[in-house]
Protein backbone atom coordinates (compact mmCIF):
# COMPACT_ATOMS: atom_id res chain seq x y z
CA UNK A 1 0.00 0.00 0.00
CA UNK A 2 0.90 3.84 -0.27
CA UNK A 3 2.42 5.79 2.40
CA UNK A 4 -0.34 8.39 2.69
CA UNK A 5 0.41 12.24 3.52
CA UNK A 6 -1.80 14.88 5.10
CA UNK A 7 -1.46 18.58 4.93
CA UNK A 8 -2.76 21.67 6.92
CA UNK A 9 -2.42 25.02 5.74
CA UNK A 10 -2.00 28.32 8.26
CA UNK A 11 -2.23 31.66 6.67
CA UNK A 12 -3.23 33.14 2.87
CA UNK A 13 -4.32 32.01 -0.38
CA UNK A 14 -0.70 31.76 -1.49
CA UNK A 15 0.01 29.29 1.54
CA UNK A 16 -2.83 27.49 0.08
CA UNK A 17 -1.88 27.85 -3.75
CA UNK A 18 1.62 26.00 -2.80
CA UNK A 19 0.34 23.11 -0.44
CA UNK A 20 -1.80 22.15 -3.43
CA UNK A 21 1.61 22.07 -5.56
CA UNK A 22 3.47 20.29 -2.58
CA UNK A 23 0.80 17.77 -2.72
CA UNK A 24 1.14 16.82 -6.15
CA UNK A 25 4.56 16.52 -5.51
CA UNK A 26 3.72 14.20 -3.45
CA UNK A 27 1.63 12.27 -5.32
CA UNK A 28 3.86 11.67 -8.47
CA UNK A 29 6.18 10.20 -5.71
CA UNK A 30 3.53 7.34 -4.93
CA UNK A 31 1.93 9.12 -1.50
CA UNK A 32 -1.93 9.11 -1.35
CA UNK A 33 -2.97 12.32 0.29
CA UNK A 34 -5.77 11.52 2.72
CA UNK A 35 -7.65 13.87 5.29
CA UNK A 36 -5.74 15.08 8.62
CA UNK A 37 -7.73 12.98 10.48
CA UNK A 38 -6.89 9.65 8.57
CA UNK A 39 -4.20 8.27 9.98
CA UNK A 40 -1.59 9.67 7.71
CA UNK A 41 2.34 8.39 7.58
CA UNK A 42 3.44 11.86 6.92
CA UNK A 43 1.95 15.33 8.11
CA UNK A 44 2.98 18.76 6.15
CA UNK A 45 2.02 21.90 7.94
CA UNK A 46 2.65 24.94 5.40
CA UNK A 47 2.94 27.99 8.38
CA UNK A 48 2.53 31.73 8.50
CA UNK A 49 4.25 33.78 10.41
CA UNK A 50 1.62 37.34 9.94
CA UNK A 51 1.13 37.84 13.59
CA UNK A 52 1.93 35.96 16.68
CA UNK A 53 -1.06 33.46 16.75
CA UNK A 54 -0.17 32.21 13.33
CA UNK A 55 2.77 30.54 15.85
CA UNK A 56 0.65 29.40 18.50
CA UNK A 57 -1.73 27.66 15.67
CA UNK A 58 1.62 26.23 14.23
CA UNK A 59 2.23 24.45 17.51
CA UNK A 60 -1.06 23.17 18.14
CA UNK A 61 -1.58 21.31 14.99
CA UNK A 62 1.80 19.72 15.66
CA UNK A 63 0.10 18.45 18.64
CA UNK A 64 -3.13 17.70 17.17
CA UNK A 65 -1.43 15.27 14.43
CA UNK A 66 0.65 13.85 17.05
CA UNK A 67 -2.71 12.75 18.20
CA UNK A 68 -4.08 11.28 15.43
CA UNK A 69 -1.37 9.49 14.38
CA UNK A 70 1.80 9.18 16.81
CA UNK A 71 4.30 7.66 15.12
CA UNK A 72 3.84 10.05 11.71
CA UNK A 73 6.52 12.06 10.09
CA UNK A 74 6.20 15.38 10.80
CA UNK A 75 6.97 18.70 8.75
CA UNK A 76 6.64 21.83 8.94
CA UNK A 77 7.05 24.29 6.20
CA UNK A 78 5.84 28.20 4.91
CA UNK A 79 7.13 31.50 6.33
CA UNK A 80 6.85 30.80 10.36
CA UNK A 81 9.78 27.51 9.12
CA UNK A 82 11.79 30.08 7.45
CA UNK A 83 12.13 32.52 10.35
CA UNK A 84 12.67 30.67 13.05
CA UNK A 85 13.62 27.08 12.29
CA UNK A 86 15.57 26.31 15.41
CA UNK A 87 12.47 27.26 17.40
CA UNK A 88 9.99 24.96 15.39
CA UNK A 89 12.24 22.02 15.39
CA UNK A 90 12.20 21.94 19.23
CA UNK A 91 8.88 21.25 19.15
CA UNK A 92 7.91 17.99 20.34
CA UNK A 93 7.21 15.26 17.68
CA UNK A 94 8.62 17.70 14.55
CA UNK A 95 10.94 15.74 12.26
CA UNK A 96 11.62 17.79 9.89
CA UNK A 97 11.80 22.05 9.21
CA UNK A 98 11.92 23.23 5.41
CA UNK A 99 12.78 26.96 4.65
CA UNK A 100 11.81 28.87 1.75
CA UNK A 101 13.90 27.49 -0.58
CA UNK A 102 13.55 24.11 0.39
CA UNK A 103 10.25 23.45 0.65
CA UNK A 104 9.33 22.13 -2.91
CA UNK A 105 12.33 19.97 -2.73
CA UNK A 106 10.50 18.34 0.09
CA UNK A 107 10.65 14.96 -1.55
CA UNK A 108 14.27 14.21 -2.07
CA UNK A 109 14.47 15.42 1.59
CA UNK A 110 11.74 13.46 3.06
CA UNK A 111 12.52 9.85 1.07
CA UNK A 112 13.49 8.46 4.41
CA UNK A 113 10.70 9.01 7.29
CA UNK A 114 12.73 6.82 10.19
CA UNK A 115 12.35 9.37 12.91
CA UNK A 116 15.44 10.94 14.47
CA UNK A 117 15.97 11.81 18.28
CA UNK A 118 16.54 14.96 16.61
CA UNK A 119 15.01 17.47 14.27
CA UNK A 120 16.16 17.89 10.16
CA UNK A 121 16.87 21.48 9.56
CA UNK A 122 17.09 22.21 5.85
CA UNK A 123 16.93 26.19 5.74
CA UNK A 124 19.12 28.72 3.56
CA UNK A 125 19.54 32.45 4.33
CA UNK A 126 16.47 34.02 3.01
CA UNK A 127 19.00 36.29 0.73
CA UNK A 128 19.55 33.43 -1.09
CA UNK A 129 16.11 32.50 -1.93
CA UNK A 130 15.85 33.90 -5.50
CA UNK A 131 14.08 31.19 -7.53
CA UNK A 132 10.67 31.34 -8.70
CA UNK A 133 8.37 28.66 -8.11
CA UNK A 134 5.39 28.41 -9.63
CA UNK A 135 2.12 26.85 -7.78
CA UNK A 136 -1.64 26.91 -7.59
CA UNK A 137 -4.71 25.16 -5.76
CA UNK A 138 -5.98 21.65 -6.92
CA UNK A 139 -8.95 19.56 -5.88
CA UNK A 140 -11.72 22.80 -5.99
CA UNK A 141 -13.34 22.46 -9.26
CA UNK A 142 -14.57 25.70 -9.05
CA UNK A 143 -11.67 28.26 -8.18
CA UNK A 144 -8.19 28.19 -8.22
CA UNK A 145 -5.55 30.13 -6.39
CA UNK A 146 -2.72 30.81 -9.39
CA UNK A 147 0.57 31.80 -7.77
CA UNK A 148 2.71 34.80 -9.92
CA UNK A 149 4.53 36.57 -7.86
CA UNK A 150 6.33 36.06 -4.44
CA UNK A 151 8.68 37.84 -2.46
CA UNK A 152 8.85 41.90 -1.88
CA UNK A 153 11.26 44.46 -1.68
CA UNK A 154 9.17 46.78 0.53
CA UNK A 155 9.88 47.90 3.51
CA UNK A 156 7.07 48.35 6.58
CA UNK A 157 7.73 48.41 9.74
CA UNK A 158 5.32 45.73 11.11
CA UNK A 159 6.17 42.78 8.14
CA UNK A 160 8.32 39.82 8.65
CA UNK A 161 7.15 38.69 5.07
CA UNK A 162 10.60 39.97 3.06
CA UNK A 163 12.36 38.14 5.84
CA UNK A 164 10.40 35.12 5.34
CA UNK A 165 10.04 34.81 1.49
CA UNK A 166 13.15 36.95 0.15
CA UNK A 167 12.89 39.71 -2.52
CA UNK A 168 9.88 40.35 -5.51
CA UNK A 169 10.01 37.92 -8.20
CA UNK A 170 7.75 36.95 -10.62
CA UNK A 171 6.99 34.18 -13.19
CA UNK A 172 6.64 34.58 -17.00
CA UNK A 173 3.51 35.99 -18.53
CA UNK A 174 3.67 33.34 -20.80
CA UNK A 175 4.01 30.58 -18.28
CA UNK A 176 0.96 32.32 -16.20
CA UNK A 177 -0.78 31.80 -19.61
CA UNK A 178 0.01 28.26 -19.83
CA UNK A 179 -1.20 27.62 -16.16
CA UNK A 180 -4.34 29.35 -16.93
CA UNK A 181 -5.05 27.18 -19.89
CA UNK A 182 -4.43 24.28 -18.42
CA UNK A 183 -6.69 24.90 -15.45
CA UNK A 184 -9.22 25.98 -17.26
CA UNK A 185 -9.23 22.66 -19.55
CA UNK A 186 -9.50 21.24 -15.69
CA UNK A 187 -13.14 22.40 -15.57
CA UNK A 188 -11.94 25.28 -13.06
CA UNK A 189 -13.98 28.81 -13.60
CA UNK A 190 -12.40 30.88 -11.46
CA UNK A 191 -8.92 32.02 -11.27
CA UNK A 192 -7.39 34.15 -8.40
CA UNK A 193 -4.24 35.77 -8.81
CA UNK A 194 -2.35 35.41 -5.84
CA UNK A 195 1.04 36.83 -4.56
CA UNK A 196 2.92 38.08 -1.90
CA UNK A 197 3.06 41.76 -3.40
CA UNK A 198 1.03 41.30 -6.69
CA UNK A 199 0.82 44.59 -8.12
CA UNK A 200 4.50 44.24 -7.97
CA UNK A 201 4.40 41.46 -11.15
CA UNK A 202 7.22 41.63 -13.53
CA UNK A 203 10.44 41.19 -11.64
CA UNK A 204 13.04 38.67 -12.82
CA UNK A 205 16.43 38.15 -11.61
CA UNK A 206 16.40 41.69 -9.97
CA UNK A 207 15.23 43.19 -12.87
CA UNK A 208 11.78 44.61 -14.06
CA UNK A 209 10.42 43.09 -17.66
CA UNK A 210 6.89 43.43 -17.52
CA UNK A 211 4.36 45.12 -15.46
CA UNK A 212 1.03 44.10 -13.61
CA UNK A 213 -0.67 45.32 -16.37
CA UNK A 214 0.75 43.50 -18.96
CA UNK A 215 -0.15 40.10 -17.12
CA UNK A 216 -3.96 41.12 -16.84
CA UNK A 217 -4.08 41.91 -20.65
CA UNK A 218 -2.36 38.47 -21.60
CA UNK A 219 -4.91 36.62 -19.33
CA UNK A 220 -8.35 38.80 -20.42
CA UNK A 221 -7.46 37.05 -23.99
CA UNK A 222 -7.49 33.42 -22.76
CA UNK A 223 -10.30 31.52 -23.96
CA UNK A 224 -12.33 29.54 -21.64
CA UNK A 225 -11.56 31.64 -18.71
CA UNK A 226 -15.31 32.36 -17.55
CA UNK A 227 -13.92 34.35 -14.38
CA UNK A 228 -10.52 36.18 -12.87
CA UNK A 229 -10.65 37.93 -9.68
CA UNK A 230 -7.33 40.39 -7.87
CA UNK A 231 -6.58 38.86 -4.37
CA UNK A 232 -5.07 41.95 -3.28
CA UNK A 233 -3.15 44.87 -4.66
CA UNK A 234 -1.63 47.98 -2.44
CA UNK A 235 -3.35 50.94 -3.78
CA UNK A 236 -0.01 52.68 -5.42
CA UNK A 237 0.24 50.12 -7.75
CA UNK A 238 -3.63 49.93 -8.43
CA UNK A 239 -2.91 52.26 -11.72
CA UNK A 240 -5.89 53.90 -13.81
CA UNK A 241 -4.99 51.52 -16.51
CA UNK A 242 -5.79 48.81 -14.69
CA UNK A 243 -8.77 50.23 -12.94
CA UNK A 244 -10.37 51.39 -16.70
CA UNK A 245 -9.41 47.78 -17.77
CA UNK A 246 -11.09 45.81 -15.50
CA UNK A 247 -14.06 48.32 -15.90
CA UNK A 248 -14.66 46.73 -19.16
CA UNK A 249 -13.42 43.39 -19.27
CA UNK A 250 -15.72 40.38 -19.21
CA UNK A 251 -13.33 38.23 -17.30
CA UNK A 252 -12.04 40.20 -14.45
CA UNK A 253 -14.53 40.54 -11.97
CA UNK A 254 -15.48 43.95 -10.40
CA UNK A 255 -13.77 43.08 -7.02
CA UNK A 256 -10.46 44.91 -5.66
CA UNK A 257 -8.78 43.92 -2.57
CA UNK A 258 -7.03 46.83 -1.47
CA UNK A 259 -4.39 46.94 1.74
CA UNK A 260 -5.10 49.83 3.81
CA UNK A 261 -3.76 49.33 7.26
CA UNK A 262 -4.54 52.71 8.86
CA UNK A 263 -6.62 55.42 7.72
CA UNK A 264 -4.56 58.28 9.71
CA UNK A 265 -1.39 59.13 7.67
CA UNK A 266 0.88 59.63 10.70
CA UNK A 267 0.35 56.24 11.71
CA UNK A 268 0.96 55.10 7.56
CA UNK A 269 3.98 57.17 7.92
CA UNK A 270 5.35 55.04 10.79
CA UNK A 271 4.15 51.82 8.94
CA UNK A 272 6.50 52.72 6.27
CA UNK A 273 3.61 52.69 3.61
CA UNK A 274 3.80 54.40 0.53
CA UNK A 275 0.79 56.45 0.18
CA UNK A 276 -1.21 58.64 2.10
CA UNK A 277 -5.07 58.30 2.47
CA UNK A 278 -5.74 60.72 0.47
CA UNK A 279 -4.49 58.30 -2.61
CA UNK A 280 -6.46 55.50 -1.00
CA UNK A 281 -9.82 57.81 -1.62
CA UNK A 282 -8.28 58.31 -5.23
CA UNK A 283 -8.26 54.90 -5.86
CA UNK A 284 -11.84 54.55 -4.25
CA UNK A 285 -13.44 57.20 -6.35
CA UNK A 286 -11.83 56.05 -9.64
CA UNK A 287 -13.09 52.31 -9.16
CA UNK A 288 -16.91 53.60 -8.32
CA UNK A 289 -16.69 56.39 -10.90
CA UNK A 290 -16.51 53.53 -13.26
CA UNK A 291 -17.70 50.52 -11.65
CA UNK A 292 -20.86 51.68 -9.30
CA UNK A 293 -21.43 48.81 -8.08
CA UNK A 294 -17.83 46.88 -7.60
CA UNK A 295 -17.00 45.15 -4.34
CA UNK A 296 -14.01 46.75 -2.44
CA UNK A 297 -11.90 45.03 0.55
CA UNK A 298 -10.13 46.66 2.89
CA UNK A 299 -6.92 45.39 5.07
CA UNK A 300 -6.59 47.80 8.24
CA UNK A 301 -3.96 47.21 10.90
CA UNK A 302 -5.00 48.01 14.90
CA UNK A 303 -3.45 49.25 17.56
CA UNK A 304 0.19 49.57 15.88
CA UNK A 305 2.77 51.52 18.01
CA UNK A 306 1.72 55.20 18.45
CA UNK A 307 -1.60 54.77 17.47
CA UNK A 308 -3.44 57.02 20.35
CA UNK A 309 -7.29 57.05 20.80
CA UNK A 310 -7.11 60.07 18.44
CA UNK A 311 -5.45 58.40 16.07
CA UNK A 312 -8.07 55.29 15.56
CA UNK A 313 -10.68 57.06 15.65
CA UNK A 314 -9.39 59.21 12.73
CA UNK A 315 -9.20 55.86 10.43
CA UNK A 316 -12.94 54.57 12.02
CA UNK A 317 -13.80 58.05 11.12
CA UNK A 318 -12.13 58.14 7.53
CA UNK A 319 -13.58 54.01 6.70
CA UNK A 320 -17.27 54.93 7.96
CA UNK A 321 -17.07 57.55 5.24
CA UNK A 322 -15.46 55.89 2.79
CA UNK A 323 -17.54 53.64 0.08
CA UNK A 324 -16.17 50.42 0.09
CA UNK A 325 -17.57 47.07 1.20
CA UNK A 326 -15.79 44.99 3.59
CA UNK A 327 -12.52 45.41 6.12
CA UNK A 328 -10.12 42.74 6.94
CA UNK A 329 -9.17 43.67 10.52
CA UNK A 330 -5.59 42.60 12.01
CA UNK A 331 -4.85 42.96 15.46
CA UNK A 332 -1.02 44.49 15.61
CA UNK A 333 1.40 41.76 17.25
CA UNK A 334 5.25 42.52 17.80
CA UNK A 335 7.07 40.93 15.37
CA UNK A 336 11.43 39.84 15.97
CA UNK A 337 13.47 41.93 13.82
CA UNK A 338 10.94 44.37 12.73
CA UNK A 339 11.35 48.35 13.71
CA UNK A 340 7.67 48.20 14.67
CA UNK A 341 8.59 45.90 17.41
CA UNK A 342 11.03 48.80 18.90
CA UNK A 343 9.04 51.47 18.57
CA UNK A 344 8.03 53.60 21.85
CA UNK A 345 4.50 53.93 23.16
CA UNK A 346 3.14 50.40 22.03
CA UNK A 347 -0.92 50.41 22.51
CA UNK A 348 -1.95 48.21 25.51
CA UNK A 349 -3.70 44.44 24.30
CA UNK A 350 -7.05 45.05 25.71
CA UNK A 351 -7.49 48.36 23.74
CA UNK A 352 -6.08 46.67 20.56
CA UNK A 353 -9.14 44.03 21.60
CA UNK A 354 -11.79 47.27 21.85
CA UNK A 355 -10.70 48.53 18.84
CA UNK A 356 -10.61 45.62 16.62
CA UNK A 357 -13.90 44.80 18.03
CA UNK A 358 -14.69 48.33 16.20
CA UNK A 359 -14.11 47.64 13.57
CA UNK A 360 -15.47 44.39 13.13
CA UNK A 361 -19.14 45.80 14.04
CA UNK A 362 -18.12 48.81 11.39
CA UNK A 363 -17.15 45.56 8.60
CA UNK A 364 -20.99 44.16 9.52
CA UNK A 365 -21.92 47.55 8.70
CA UNK A 366 -20.27 48.19 5.70
CA UNK A 367 -20.52 44.43 4.36
CA UNK A 368 -24.55 44.81 5.04
CA UNK A 369 -24.59 48.31 3.53
CA UNK A 370 -23.40 47.15 -0.15
CA UNK A 371 -25.19 44.26 -0.09
CA UNK A 372 -28.72 46.68 0.44
CA UNK A 373 -27.03 48.33 -2.67
CA UNK A 374 -27.23 45.45 -4.77
CA UNK A 375 -31.30 44.40 -4.23
CA UNK A 376 -33.26 44.27 -7.07
CA UNK A 377 -30.02 43.36 -9.37
CA UNK A 378 -29.73 40.58 -11.27
CA UNK A 379 -26.39 38.82 -11.83
CA UNK A 380 -24.90 35.75 -12.45
CA UNK A 381 -23.58 33.55 -9.03
CA UNK A 382 -20.92 30.89 -9.45
CA UNK A 383 -22.42 27.71 -7.06
CA UNK A 384 -19.63 26.19 -5.25
CA UNK A 385 -19.73 22.28 -3.89
CA UNK A 386 -19.64 23.23 0.04
CA UNK A 387 -23.05 22.07 1.97
CA UNK A 388 -24.20 23.41 5.51
CA UNK A 389 -26.96 22.65 6.77
CA UNK A 390 -28.86 21.85 3.39
CA UNK A 391 -27.40 24.88 1.66
CA UNK A 392 -24.88 25.37 -0.75
CA UNK A 393 -23.23 29.03 -1.38
CA UNK A 394 -21.77 30.92 -4.01
CA UNK A 395 -20.87 34.47 -5.16
CA UNK A 396 -22.19 36.91 -7.58
CA UNK A 397 -19.42 38.86 -10.01
CA UNK A 398 -19.03 41.72 -7.25
CA UNK A 399 -18.29 39.28 -4.40
CA UNK A 400 -22.03 39.01 -2.92
CA UNK A 401 -22.29 36.00 -1.07
CA UNK A 402 -25.43 33.87 -1.78
CA UNK A 403 -27.04 31.33 -0.28
CA UNK A 404 -29.88 28.33 -2.08
CA UNK A 405 -30.50 24.70 -1.00
CA UNK A 406 -28.15 22.31 -2.06
CA UNK A 407 -28.36 20.70 -5.78
CA UNK A 408 -25.35 18.94 -7.04
CA UNK A 409 -26.83 20.43 -10.26
CA UNK A 410 -25.86 23.60 -9.20
CA UNK A 411 -21.72 23.01 -8.86
CA UNK A 412 -19.43 24.26 -10.30
CA UNK A 413 -22.56 26.28 -12.16
CA UNK A 414 -23.11 29.81 -13.30
CA UNK A 415 -26.58 31.04 -13.11
CA UNK A 416 -28.12 34.11 -13.10
CA UNK A 417 -29.97 35.39 -10.52
CA UNK A 418 -32.00 38.61 -8.90
CA UNK A 419 -31.54 39.32 -5.41
CA UNK A 420 -34.39 40.56 -3.57
CA UNK A 421 -33.77 40.94 0.06
CA UNK A 422 -31.38 40.59 3.30
CA UNK A 423 -32.04 37.93 5.47
CA UNK A 424 -31.12 37.55 9.02
CA UNK A 425 -28.31 35.85 9.04
CA UNK A 426 -26.28 37.84 5.99
CA UNK A 427 -26.04 35.08 3.34
CA UNK A 428 -28.53 34.80 0.52
CA UNK A 429 -31.01 32.36 -0.70
CA UNK A 430 -32.84 31.39 -3.88
CA UNK A 431 -36.33 30.62 -3.71
CA UNK A 432 -38.24 27.74 -6.24
CA UNK A 433 -38.74 31.33 -8.53
CA UNK A 434 -35.24 31.46 -8.35
CA UNK A 435 -34.88 34.66 -6.62
CA UNK A 436 -31.93 35.20 -4.26
CA UNK A 437 -32.21 36.93 -0.36
CA UNK A 438 -29.03 38.92 0.00
CA UNK A 439 -28.21 37.56 3.90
Amino acid sequence: MNKKVAFYTLGCKLNYSETSTIGRLFNKAGFDTVDFTDTPDVFVINTCSVTENADKKCKKVVKEALKISPNAYVTIVGCYAQLKPKEISEIPGVDMVLGAAEKFQIIDHITDLTKQPKALVYNQPVSEVNQFISSYSFGDRTRTFLKVQDGCDYSCTFCTIPLARGASRSDTIEHVVEQARQIVASGVKEIVLTGVNLGDFGIRDGKREDKFFDLVKALDEVDGIERIRISSIEPNLLTDEIIEFVSTSKRFMPHFHIPLQSGNNKILGLMRRRYKRELYVDRVAKIKELMPDCCIGVDVIVGFPGETREDFIDTYNFLNGLDVSYLHVFTYSERENTLAAEMPHPVPGSTRADRSKMLHILCDKKRRAFYATQLNKTDEVLFEGDIKDGYMHGFTRNYVKVKAKYDPVLVNELKSVHLTNISHDGDVEITESEEILVH
